[in-house]
């Protein structure tokens, strides 16, 4: 018989047992068998405050992210915690007459973060405050570090100093610091010192592995942050290694860290889901800024449905393991999603 002359039964498969198909047939059904959820407790909104009153500046690399001075901060706040945004964490603009090579203005209780610290904590109680941990701001050459003559960042003076930052952060009413510069052995040295001080109950979101990643540009642009010379290569991570990335989430669960992160993480799914696999502690991702600003800049082409990308974006990141993320489309997402 030719193959011509078969019908349809005699070449079709035998009938399946298993039909995935019934599982998509409708909006009701994917809903119930979802696997993973993205809700607006699972977001941490980065935010940016500067010295001044009455501005608001636009980030040019990051449309529709902003610099606040204070008083434009606090009335955002008020904003998105009204629609659930539970925490957010603070980046400071540091004016260049404030810097100097050892980022001592980190650490001056009446700084720009310790004032805007107090504030928040004044205006809009309830809102978590995660401040960051990291000299890179506060230097004038840009590094997360001490360095010496040879440009060498040194790793136990800058832990010194971060230590210093944590304590007046804490003082000046943060729920959790967020030590950022991945410097050795610093997530112990400032628990210890924040329980001697007497903030027990001061949490530590750990960067355990962030890696030394060329998604950091637009938010070095917000914070005019970026090293003045070489990278930061000799300590943020490598691009290339993953097993690395689980032996300094150990380190800084050994040293005492609330929760670990992964930075960035769209590029890094592979590693948020091998450090969920290792801990049981809350796992965050970073949603970075060049990760942002590559969304909206193909939107403002008219090139993709943003608001579908942005959500299967942060979701793939709640599929990969992560508790809690970082993004600047936070705000965006909880006007999504109520």
């Amino acid at each position: 018989m030719s193959s011509e002359n078969l019908t349809v039964s005699e070449t079709s498969s035998p009938t399946p047992i298993q039909r995935p198909r019934r599982l998509r047939s409708s909006a009701a059904i994917r809903r119930m068998v979802r696997e993973n959820h993205l809700t607006v407790d699972d977001l941490i909104y980065p935010m940016f405050v500067m010295e001044g009153e009455a501005q608001k500046v636009e980030i040019l690399s990051m449309p529709g992210c902003f610099r606040y001075t204070l008083d434009l901060l606090l009335k955002e706040i008020a904003e998105i915690y009204a629609l659930g945004i539970n925490a957010i964490a603070l980046f400071p603009v540091i004016p260049e007459s404030r810097k100097d090579d050892l980022g001592t203005e980190s650490y001056n209780p009446d700084g720009l973060v310790q004032r805007t610290v107090r504030a928040i904590k004044e205006n809009v109680p309830e809102i978590l405050v995660i401040t960051d941990i990291a000299l890179d701001p506060f230097t004038t050459h840009g590094h997360d570090g001490i360095i010496d003559e040879q440009g060498v960042i040194l790793n136990d003076p800058t832990v010194e100093i971060l230590v210093k930052m944590a304590i007046s952060q804490a003082a000046a009413g943060s729920d959790m610091v967020a030590p950022s510069d991945m410097m050795d052995g610093r997530i112990g040295a400032i628990r210890q010192a924040l329980d001697a001080e007497g903030y027990t109950d001061v949490r530590i979101l750990a960067y355990s592995a962030k890696y030394a990643s060329a998604y950091y540009g637009p938010f070095r642009d917000a914070l005019d942050s970026a090293p003045k010379f070489g990278d930061k290569k000799t300590y943020q991570m490598d691009a290339a290694n993953s097993r690395e990335a689980i032996k300094e989430v150990a380190l800084d669960i050994a040293e005492g860290a609330d929760i670990v992160m992964v930075k960035p993480a769209l590029a890094y799914l592979d590693i948020i889901r091998q450090v969920k696999d290792y801990t049981n502690l809350p796992v965050a991702a970073y949603n970075v800024s060049g990760e942002y600003a590559m969304i909206k800049a193909a939107a403002a082409q008219g090139w993709i449905d943003e608001k579908k990308l942005v959500l299967e974006t942060l979701t793939s990141m709640k599929r990969a393991g992560a508790d809690l993320i970082l993004t600047y489309f936070a705000k965006e997402v909880a006007l999504m999603l109520k």
